[in-house]
């Protein structure tokens, strides 16, 4: 293969930088239909559905509670930014195929009474008035039949309408057009005054190098960042060996005596890229010592089989509940290091805390993963009754172990409810698991290993053997179809403490949300080491590396939002969890946000983290 020319390579940056900044200019015409400002925030799941809408998107109301979940107050211009780069719009192609399901007879039509059926009793059911505004439309009805390559026609259309719509109101309204932000060049900060303040006593003094006249060597700030705006640099060089250095030092014949309480769960990865986990609660009788710990769990695979979960990254955030459940205050996190386990020790005071898994999403993540073929999942055996393959059977042992969350070795109806939310998105009550308990086998109401295996197979035996709907269950928990999980990893929580029993309970499953944000965030400005941007000492990126991890978080002191742009072009052997090695954020007034984690590539060889953040 040729490499690119300078020439081409630039080209190449300068479409990216024109379709990201088309993008943003997008993002901000539907924002403003809706709200005044793109400084306001998204106060309601109502306000999240109409600013999707006009973003050409068509929400179900599983999406919206996806993105605002029972944790989130607000959204913000960032947030939404985020949510549209997830929620792709769907094509024709794709609300083609999903009709022809229905129309298995390719005529072209759906009956009436079938589609009201559909609708009303399968996903996110509407109403029969909400059905009734589809079949009344003349465009695309007649009959009693829906002609669905009309409205497929008529549904894109509408939603390119929206968006155009957004658009042209922008474009017509000056004091709108001064709001952009991207990449353009001829993007300013023109009227961003920021107050006049007091250098942070933690802002590093030193400024970064700049280069003697003549010299010829490219500046390091973002390709399309004018000359002149302020910038800040930060290098870490780490080695090889030193990436997993700090020590946890757990003596295990001084925590002998220790009692302890252990708990299993999964980070599980969205189809949009969002991670979900399981999230905890921690109740300590009386004042200890504690040591917490959180790892990939380290199921035993067939020979051969990848173990890719266990390189994902892991950390837990601890927070302590006071009189609500928003008003959680950062205790602290995992950061030391032993191998693959992250974890914590000090002293925790009586009383319940909220355990929130993290991860930084560096390396779970989607992407193409080669494979021999699809698995076969069941068979008929000798007597041509159906059986599950030896493959099948296998993954399902695994299954087993990721949602047996107390690792007895049986399902309580709590751990099987969380595994049918993930799968199904419903909860089995008390008088389906009584069913259950008459058909499958049981112990002290608890499910066991063969029980769950047979009502897999009663599952494939409803099915006349089509593996569909045992597909749906594996992959939505992480499972390809050469059987491998790519999409998740299972994970073990460990709590041990000096002076009483402690008390660790699954709570819910859903992303970390506002929380999680909120405690990374603070996190890394109480650890990290803190720059300002040169000259606008209300602008501070904060940087700190635990263990295989450096994270940056930007924390906008001023009373206007600011647009930073970062630029790794210069780090090596990284990965960073955005997917991107030039980006721009938008920071809210007195606020912080992520900027971005980056793990070593390659952790058997020295990264170098180099980054560039600069005000746009």
């Amino acid at each position: 293969n040729q490499k690119a020319t300078p020439s081409e390579n630039s080209q190449e940056k300068k479409s990216q930088h024109a379709e990201e900044a088309t993008f943003y200019m997008n993002c901000r015409a539907a924002y403003l239909t809706v709200l005044k400002s793109s400084l306001e925030n998204i106060k309601s799941k109502e306000q999240l559905s109409l600013v999707l809408q006009q973003a050409g998107r068509n929400p179900s109301q599983k999406t919206i509670n996806k993105y605002w979940t029972s944790q989130t107050t607000s959204l913000n211009f960032d947030d939404f930014c985020a949510i549209l780069k997830k929620e792709k719009p769907a094509t024709k192609t794709e609300l083609l195929e999903a009709f022809g399901k229905i129309d298995r007879a390719k005529t072209g039509y759906i009956l009436h009474d079938e589609l009201y059926k559909i609708l009303t009793t399968r996903g996110d059911k509407m109403t029969w008035e909400e059905v009734n505004t589809i079949t009344k439309q003349a465009d695309f009805n007649c009959s009693g039949k829906l002609d669905y390559n009309k409205f497929c026609e008529l549904y894109l259309s509408s939603s390119e309408q929206c968006c155009r719509a957004a658009r042209a109101r922008l474009d017509s309204d000056p004091l709108l057009r001064q709001q952009h932000f991207g990449n353009q060049t001829e993007s300013c900060s023109e009227g961003l005054t920021l107050p006049a303040s007091k250098p942070s006593p933690r802002i590093c003094s030193k400024t970064d190098h700049k280069p003697a006249k003549g010299d010829s060597r490219a500046p390091s700030r973002p390709s399309s960042a004018q000359s002149g705006k302020a910038a800040t640099s930060t290098t870490v060089t780490v080695g090889a060996s030193s990436s997993r250095s700090t020590k946890l030092i757990i003596e295990p014949d001084t925590m002998k005596e220790w009692h302890c309480a252990q708990s299993r769960g999964s980070f599980y990865l969205e189809e949009d890229g969002e991670i979900i986990s399981h999230k905890y609660r921690l109740h300590l009788p009386q004042r200890s010592a504690v040591c917490v710990t959180i790892k990939p769990l380290n199921i035993p695979q067939v020979e051969g089989k990848p173990c890719h979960w266990l390189s994902v990254d892991t950390a837990l955030f601890i927070l302590k509940e006071n009189e609500t459940q928003e008003n959680l205050q950062l205790v602290s996190f995992t950061e030391l290091h032993n191998k693959e386990m992250c974890g914590w020790k000090g002293e925790l005071g009586s009383g319940v805390y909220w355990l929130l898994p993290f991860t930084t999403g560096c390396r779970l993540r989607k992407g193409k993963t080669q494979m021999a073929g699809e698995a076969q999942l069941v068979c008929r055996d000798e007597d041509g009754e159906l059986a599950l393959t030896k493959e099948f059977q296998a993954a399902l042992l695994d299954v087993f172990e990721t949602i047996d969350l107390d690792g007895n070795g049986l399902l309580s109806l709590e751990e099987y409810n969380f595994f049918e939310l993930r799968t199904s998105g419903e909860k089995c009550d008390e008088e389906a698991w009584a069913v259950c308990k008459e058909n499958f086998e049981m112990k002290k109401n608890e499910l066991t290993r063969q029980g769950f295996m047979d009502l897999n197979l009663m599952e494939a035996n409803d099915r006349d053997g089509d593996p569909q709907d045992l597909w749906v269950t594996l992959l939505s928990l992480g499972y390809n179809k050469a059987l491998e999980m790519t999409e998740a990893c299972p994970f073990v929580i460990d709590i041990c403490a000096e002076r009483c029993k402690p008390r660790i309970k699954a709570i819910s499953l859903e992303a970390g949300g506002s929380q999680l944000s909120r405690a990374v965030c603070r996190a890394v400005v109480s650890k990290g080491e803190a720059k300002g941007l040169e000259g606008w000492e209300n602008i501070i990126v904060y940087t700190h590396k635990s263990g295989r991890r450096i994270t940056s978080v930007i924390e906008n002191k001023s009373e206007n939002k600011v647009i930073i742009h970062v630029n790794n072009e210069q780090s090596k052997n990284c990965l960073n969890n955005r997917g991107l090695t030039v980006f721009a954020v938008e920071v809210a007034p007195k606020s912080m946000m992520v900027s971005q984690h980056v793990v070593p590539l390659d952790e058997q060889q020295e990264w170098i983290y180099s980054s560039v953040h600069s005000l746009v």
